[in-house]
């Protein structure tokens, strides 16, 4: 995580030999909130195994514990509705390629949260920086733009490391297009630990696997044991739909952290276009990342992918004022990595009564 934090950094302290370092977090917002609620309601669980007895299931409630930093100029569609920024806001248009002003921009935010009972940390830290289109050559320094990202979605259960560098040509004030090199660090996914355990008929021999991972059965008697000595099963069906999953869970977490984490050197095609009135506005983004380089590892991407594959991501902002009372808008983003989706989208409808 550290030599993560010094590769988004250092674009900073790179481009602070041209700016002052003040100009830099001028603007910027240092911001920490809790938020909290109820999460699920109990549930009554009721047997009937010695008498009628009830089990009442509780769900501790719900929070999250929001530290970050930002300096993102807001798009001419997004409102600051808030006096003060409290870590629950979402602002699609983080995930564009390049903002709405040109420099330097940056959002680092660490979540820890609790929601209906399970724990996940959610990190996300970015610096873009898109230069100035001052330069009338083709080929010029300031027609370059750079982004660094560290994204960790416990919910979605993704975490990489992003680095890109893109040449940017614009078509017009609203449409660029942009192609470039990236560069990612991620655990080896694709890689399944269970692989090496399956039969030839496509099953699991799981019970050779626990013994292995130091559980002890006694089939005769239907007495199971975890590795500490405890008794957690004492009939089969118990071992099979209780235990065993959670063996395959536990040893697939462990086989998966063992691993060292694989690069990816890729390359990438994209565009951007923003156009924004009063009455009407439409911000849109893609990226393709059509080819990535084999380095032969082990466990690359490319063993469990039968070679090339396509990864991809993009997003789309639009509203429009049909009348004075009517408006319509629809917002959402996407993204395709190691055959691994994650996505947000919502849509509405306003209506003012006079």
């Amino acid at each position: 995580m550290k030599k993560i934090l010094i590769l988004l950094l250092l674009p900073i302290f790179t481009f602070s030999q041209e700016l002052d370092i003040n100009k830099i977090f001028k603007f910027s917002t240092f911001y920490g909130a809790i938020n909290g609620g109820t999460s699920v309601s109990d549930v009554d669980v009721f047997s009937i195994t010695d008498g009628l007895t009830t089990e009442t299931i509780q769900t501790p409630y719900d929070y999250n514990i929001t530290l970050g930093v930002r300096k993102i100029a807001r798009f001419g569609y997004e409102n600051k509705a808030n006096t003060f920024y409290d870590g629950t806001e979402k602002s699609w248009s983080d995930a564009a390629t390049v903002g709405k002003i040109r420099g330097l921009e940056y959002k680092f935010q660490f979540d820890i949260k609790r929601q209906e009972g399970v724990n996940y940390l959610n990190q996300h830290h970015f610096i873009r920086y898109a230069a100035h289109d001052n330069c009338s050559k083709i080929l010029c320094v300031k027609h370059f733009a750079l982004k660094g990202e560290y994204l960790e979605d416990g919910f979605a259960d993704i975490k990489y490391f992003e680095l890109s560098q893109r040449y940017r040509h614009r078509i017009n004030s609203n449409l660029s297009f942009n192609i470039g090199a990236v560069q990612r660090i991620a655990e080896p996914y694709g890689y399944d630990p269970l692989e090496e355990w399956r039969l030839d008929n496509g099953n699991i021999h799981y019970t050779y696997l626990a013994l292995q991972e130091g559980y002890n059965v006694d089939v005769y008697h239907q007495m199971y044991y975890n590795p500490d000595g405890e008794l957690v099963a004492v009939s089969a069906d118990v071992w099979e739909q209780v235990v065993i999953p959670e063996v395959l869970s536990d040893y697939t977490l462990k086989k998966r952290d063992e691993l060292k984490s694989q690069w990816n050197h890729s390359l990438v095609i994209g565009f951007d276009y923003y156009y924004y009135s009063k009455e009407y506005w439409l911000h849109s983004w893609g990226n393709l990342m059509p080819y990535h380089y084999d380095l032969g590892d082990d466990y690359s991407y490319h063993n469990y992918n039968n070679g090339q594959w396509y990864d991809y991501s993009g997003g789309v902002i639009f509203g429009k004022k049909i009348n004075k009372q009517l408006g319509v808008f629809v917002e959402g983003k996407y993204n395709k990595y190691w055959n691994r989706e994650w996505y947000n989208f919502k849509l509405g409808i306003n209506y003012i009564i006079r």
